[in-house]
């Protein structure tokens, strides 16, 4: 039996972990339309996908848990570009398997209470093909994946990638495009 360096599994793992997890709704695709509770700047609320496009433009970004490193970074990017969606007309709307409590806190610390973060059930997470095939410190999470849904009700673009860097500048160009 042939023998793998230590160094290159670690570095064949290291490529599957960062490489995209391929999110299954694809432009054009129609967005699967949910109820849930969320809650934003703190406070419990119900958050409809159905009723936020009525406004405009959806982000809709999937992230894996509150209160841990990358989402609290991403959280907090977005929340400092809020001013930039919403002159583009759109709703941003982060998601977790979070449950609402935990979100409610993670909205008030986190998001500055700019936007409102929700809890993607077991529908929503499937609906979207955004499960992580791994519990993670024994939780269900998602994959980071970002979503803009046009007032259609179809997804205008999607970012799916584990590094959270990224998500707010690539969400924030397609829903300016979106606009024009």
């Amino acid at each position: 039996m042939r023998r793998f360096p230590r160094s290159a599994i670690l570095i064949a793992a290291a490529a599957i972990a960062a490489t995209p997890a391929g999110a299954a709704l694809k432009l054009g695709a129609k967005a699967p339309d949910f109820a849930t509770r969320g809650a934003i700047a703190g406070k419990v609320m119900p958050v409809s996908l159905r009723e936020s496009l009525r406004k405009g433009p959806v982000v809709l970004y999937f992230f894996p848990a509150a209160f841990t490193g990358g989402c609290n970074a991403e959280a907090h990017a977005f929340a400092e570009a809020i001013p930039q969606f919403k002159a583009a007309g759109a709703t941003v709307i982060g998601m977790s398997a979070d449950d609402v409590d935990t979100l409610a806190r993670f909205s008030a610390e986190k998001c500055a209470g700019q936007f409102a973060v929700a809890s993607a059930g077991p529908a929503v997470v499937k609906g979207y093909d955004v499960a992580l095939p791994r519990a993670v410190q024994g939780r269900s999470v998602t994959t980071r994946t970002s979503y803009v849904i046009g007032r259609d009700g179809r997804i205008a673009y999607v970012h799916d990638d584990m590094n959270p860097a990224d998500h707010v500048a690539q969400t924030l160009a397609a829903v300016r495009k979106l606009a024009r």
